[in-house]
């Protein structure tokens, strides 16, 4: 049959547990995204850590062929899941915050289509299989976003139906998206 498949730890724990100034940090990264423990806020961070890492070894190989098709790819994904914006250079990627990387969750992408009345609702939609990306139902979380991404109500879902007490209301909905607009045109 095989070997037993041992996964690894996606995320490294702080080098010490209890500083004052980093805790102080996370806490309102918590009240903001609903994150549940922080082995989620580690793995954020450790994503973030590696496309930096990534950046600088790409940016010290400049004549490499290689180094530049490496580039173009992470340069790419970078743009498609929106942590830079189109034209920036790979100098830009070694600014990204675990902020950064936490918008692009679908817990919070959930909340941010206001397809949720709360962050914790929206991770409650997501777990239970409410939520689908690009036709599957995704239950986890974390699952990252991109940008062309479809995120809807699942078919099967009591909230696909319009008349569903814990929906948004279409009211408010509206006024929060006119306000965007109102926003990105300043």
């Amino acid at each position: 049959m095989g070997d037993i498949r041992r996964t690894r730890k996606k995320y490294q724990k702080p080098s010490h547990p209890w500083q004052i100034a980093r805790l102080e940090e996370e806490k309102p990264l918590f009240k903001e995204y609903g994150l549940k423990n922080k082995t989620e806020l580690w793995k954020m961070n450790s994503i973030a850590k590696s496309i930096a890492i990534q950046a600088k070894k790409l940016i010290a190989k400049r004549n490499d062929s290689q180094a530049q098709k490496e580039k173009e790819r992470l340069l790419s994904k970078l743009i498609r899941y929106k942590l830079i914006q189109p034209g920036d250079q790979i100098e830009a990627a070694l600014g990204l915050t675990s902020r950064d990387i936490l918008e692009r969750r679908l817990q919070t992408q959930v909340l941010r289509k206001n397809l949720a009345r709360t962050i914790k609702q929206a991770r409650q939609l997501v777990t239970h299989g409410h939520i689908k990306v690009n036709k599957r139902v995704i239950t986890s979380p974390s699952h990252l976003i991109s940008a062309d991404d479809v995120i809807e109500y699942a078919e099967n879902s009591p909230f696909s139906s319009e008349q569903h007490p814990e929906r948004p209301d279409k009211k408010i909905v509206e006024v929060l998206e006119k306000q965007e607009q109102n926003g990105a045109k300043k």
